[in-house]
């Protein structure tokens, strides 16, 4: 169950040491957050003591490292310490900080998975903030970047790692987890090619880079104070820093994500475009206001005028009539719904074929107000132009337009759409035979 609650610290803990690319000595401290708090990092060298939340507007920088900031404040090199927090499974915490980078340790996340350890973790009351994709994310950037995120029903990352000249390519997939993480990914430390230390040292960058904590690459060539922790390790390391700047995106989420030759600047533009999926479907939680007054029917009145009953019946009311040529109706898609039993178990969508039959129940309504064809059940004759824009799943409220085109006789004409939140769902136009019973 720990996996659905947001999580936090147990106690406070701290650590010393270098920072990677200031050179500075800092002290940083982990502190628990309450609920929905979120990932804050708190400068204590500065007079007023500032926090930055660790969210996505706010990088700033991401040549080398992830830098966060806002107005003057900043905080440097944050992804380590977030990719910790990610895989071990913290929400909710309070970063001090007496620099504006925190310690590089060994060039690894594995220190800060010491210092989680030794705070504890401790289960909170909320629903941890996730989102399922349902849709791929995709990014490619002019330095040959790619990434990719694709739906699955847990967090796993396939990343494959190249260097100049296509030295040291490496592969790696795994499953993100807390005992995955601190086994597999969490002690790969960063690694630099001699040929780039150079220009790091003349922009400022790396002033605290030693061989301590980092590996560097010289020709084929591996220089370090230890041999390689992993055979990928530096794929591993590229994993790990996808963790922690997807974090920034605010919430969890299941997904395979599919990168080659990631970075910073690459990795931050998934982050941006994660972000804004999740905040699309926060802005489709809060239930949909549906009117009352002249026209609407409750479920007993649809039923009184179509043959159709449980687990059928796609329409749960009418919503509104506009004169005779139109009429609003809504259904609100529930996890029990007996479909989602077998229509892709664990990744739960409405079937398109279903959402056409709400179309057609609510079109029947529509032309049962003409006179012409208010008796005897509607048989489907065509469906034209029919087109699926976007998946509906548990938690939608669906609303169904119909639209009166053509009226003769026993066939009717409708033109339909379904939609979810104000975006479009599927749409058709359909034409139906009324057949007396």
């Amino acid at each position: 169950m720990a996996f659905f609650y947001q999580q936090t610290l147990a106690q406070s803990a701290s650590l010393t040491g270098t920072s990677l690319h200031t050179g500075s000595q800092v002290s940083l401290r982990l502190r628990p957050a309450p609920v929905d708090h979120g990932i804050k990092f708190k400068r204590m060298d500065l007079s007023d003591e500032p926090t930055i939340d660790a969210k996505i507007e706010h990088v700033k920088f991401v040549e080398r490292a992830t830098t966060i900031a806002e107005g003057n404040v900043k905080v440097h090199t944050v992804e380590h310490v977030l990719s910790a927090l990610y895989g071990m499974g913290v929400d909710n915490a309070l970063v001090e900080m007496d620099s504006n980078e925190p310690p590089i340790g060994d060039g690894s996340a594995y220190p800060y998975v010491e210092l989680i350890n030794k705070c504890g973790i401790e289960q909170q009351t909320a629903l941890r903030r996730t989102l399922e994709v349902r849709e791929p994310l995709h990014v490619e950037t002019k330095t040959g970047s790619l990434l990719t995120i694709v739906p699955d029903s847990k967090f796993r990352i396939s990343c494959t790692q190249v260097g100049p000249e296509g030295r040291f390519t490496q592969y790696y997939s795994t499953e993100i987890t807390p005992e995955i993480y601190q086994r597999e990914i969490a002690r790969a430390r960063t690694f630099v090619f001699y040929e780039d230390v150079k220009p790091l040292l003349d922009k400022g960058l790396i002033r605290g880079g030693s061989l301590e904590n980092a590996i560097v690459v010289r020709g084929e060539s591996v220089m370090g104070k230890e041999p390689l922790r992993y055979p990928e390790e530096f794929v591993r390391h590229k994993i790990l820093d996808i963790v922690g700047d997807l974090f920034l995106a605010g919430c969890r989420f299941l997904g395979h994500v599919i990168a080659v030759k990631p970075g910073h600047a690459a990795n931050a533009e998934l982050t941006k475009a994660l972000a804004k999926r999740y905040t699309h479907m926060i802005s489709m939680v809060p239930a949909q206001v549906i009117p009352q007054g002249t026209g609407v029917m409750d479920a007993n009145d649809i039923m009184e005028v179509l043959p159709h009953r449980y687990p059928f019946l796609m329409v749960d009311r009418i919503v509104s009539f506009e004169g005779d040529n139109k009429c609003v109706g809504a259904k609100s898609v529930s996890i029990n719904e007996p479909f989602f039993q077998g229509h892709f178990p664990g990744h739960p969508v409405m079937p398109g074929v279903l959402q056409i039959e709400a179309m057609a129940q609510v079109a029947s309504i529509l032309l049962r107000k003409q006179s012409v064809v208010a008796n005897g059940v509607g048989y489907f004759m065509s469906a034209d132009d029919i087109k699926f824009r976007k998946p509906v799943v548990p938690g939608d409220m669906l609303l169904i337009e119909a639209e009166l085109l053509r009226a003769k006789g026993n066939v009717g004409k409708a033109c339909c759409r379904c939609l979810v939140n104000g975006e479009v769902t599927s749409e058709g136009t359909l034409m139906f035979a009324f057949v007396g019973q």
